[in-house]
């Protein structure tokens, strides 16, 4: 379905995404490093979302296998998700003023984008679909579970931490010690399941050769 180089890469970089979570745990869970410590639940949310939004997304949205109308809506949102992708990493290590509201507000505005692209095109979506469009419908549709899912995320680690996430000892992840964060990595490991069993199916799909 997608082109070769497509697949290629997809591929290639699911490799380097796997290590790079390996290698970001460990690191992560040295003592005092900034941020605290991550649980594993978390750490594969984390990745599946960065792969999922920042990689995926885009290079489907780049792949002329498809309809015009699905590149443009996942590639809106993986525009999106790199511009609020650089921004958070300058007010995590630089001005040390992320706030999970922030993150939020912009999984709101995706999912606002993201319909309102639907709503654009919705001539294409609303006539016969094929193959192609089916899964690429599919695979939006995956986006705002994942956005959604995002959000409950987002909204009980800020309620678990305080607000306690700014500055030099601000929290940014979940560890699998702190009785706080139980309920948040119990959600995780259960809702991680279905997620990574639908992202791993669209992708068998999209990655068959033609």
């Amino acid at each position: 379905m997608l082109s070769p180089l497509t697949r290629a890469a997809l591929l290639l970089l699911l490799g380097v995404f796997v290590l790079l979570g390996w290698l970001f745990q460990k690191r992560q869970n040295r003592q005092g490093t900034r941020g605290g410590r991550i649980s594993p639940p978390k750490v594969a949310w984390l990745f599946y979302a960065v792969y999922f939004w920042f990689i995926v997304c885009p290079a489907v949205a780049m792949d002329p296998a498809l309809a015009p109308a699905a590149r443009a809506v996942l590639g809106l949102f993986g525009a999106s998700m790199w511009i609020r992708g650089a921004a958070e990493m300058y007010m995590l290590y630089v001005s040390r003023n992320w706030r999970p509201p922030y993150g939020i507000g912009h999984d709101v505005l995706c999912i606002a984008l993201v319909l309102g692209a639907l709503g654009w095109h919705h001539a294409h979506w609303t006539g016969p679909l094929t193959g192609s469009d089916g899964w690429a419908l599919a695979l939006v549709g995956l986006v705002l579970v994942s956005l959604v899912i995002e959000i409950i995320y987002a909204a009980l680690f800020f309620h678990a931490v305080e607000g306690a996430t700014t500055g030099e000892e601000g929290v940014w992840f979940a560890d699998e010690e702190q009785a706080r964060f139980r309920r948040i990595n119990r959600l995780t490991f259960t809702l991680n399941v279905p997620m990574y069993g639908a992202l791993a199916a669209l992708l068998a799909v999209g990655l068959a050769p033609t």
